[in-house]
């Protein structure tokens, strides 16, 4: 088969250095009889590796000519192909009735990178843990403090949800064709149930998109058509604060008040 030649319109950029190769795959460090799958396993740079150590790997893959790559190089009885949008793709369906929880792998494609993070979000219940490559920006996003200019909206969601853990960052020349900014691998792994005290987790959703609908508003602006100002004093945050000023518990707190 001729090279492939990276698509834009997917957001390719294939991982070439073997060593950030390994250091993934020592991160993931899956079980032989594990549930992985990967998500836009690419030319392969961590699915030989991964299956290397394991009885068998799924991937989810949207470009045509990569699956064809794919399936000449590795034997299907090894190796699942979900040919299609990993926004689109239900994860849950690769787990049966007492499967064990998925770990799921991927070198995320860039221009979908957030809204996929907010996807996945929603199989944390089939999940054990997630190792992404993400732009390093993104990482900086996810794991950001309160009151700092990165705390956003993905921070406050996934940060509820998962335990955030960044690993080590990457830089362009590790990729082929090298992308203009740095990248950063990173650990999500589900929070139990007992902390997800939200008593409706779609107000959440709702509450925080709309705090941060216009960071540089008070929230008795933003939050005006939720929160009643009497439910701020009640609950001791200044109606005057920002989006970012708020922990993640203070937005459940909002949430179980109205709840």
């Amino acid at each position: 088969m001729s090279a492939h030649i990276a698509r834009k319109r997917f957001g390719q950029n294939f991982l070439i250095d073997d060593q950030v190769i390994a250091d993934i795959i020592n991160a993931v460090a899956p079980r032989r009889d594990a549930r992985v799958v990967e998500i836009g396993p690419g030319l392969g740079a961590l699915t030989g590796p991964l299956l290397k150590r394991l009885d068998h790997l799924d991937v989810v893959e949207i470009d045509r000519d990569i699956v064809a790559r794919l399936k000449q190089r590795f034997p299907a009885e090894k190796l699942s192909i979900h040919e299609g949008d990993a926004l689109a793709f239900d994860f849950a369906r690769l787990c049966g009735e007492g499967a064990p929880p998925l770990h799921v792998v991927g070198n995320l494609p860039y221009n979908i990178s957030t809204p996929l993070l907010f996807h996945l979000a929603g199989f944390a219940d089939h999940v054990a843990d997630m190792h992404f490559m993400l732009q390093k920006e993104v990482v900086d996003r996810m794991a950001a403090l309160p009151g700092t200019a990165d705390y956003g909206r993905l921070s406050v969601m996934l940060q509820y949800r998962f335990y955030i853990d960044r690993l080590f960052d990457v830089p362009p020349e590790c990729f082929d064709p090298a992308p203009k900014v740095d990248s950063a691998v990173v650990r999500l792994i589900p929070r139990p149930a007992a902390e997800l005290t939200a008593r409706d987790p779609a107000l959440l959703t709702t509450l925080v998109a709309a705090a941060f609908s216009q960071r540089r508003k008070m929230l008795r602006n933003t939050l005006r058509d939720l929160v009643a100002p009497e439910l701020f004093e009640r609950l001791g945050i200044a109606p005057t604060a920002r989006a970012e000023e708020l922990a993640v518990e203070d937005y459940v707190r909002i949430v179980n008040a109205l709840a």
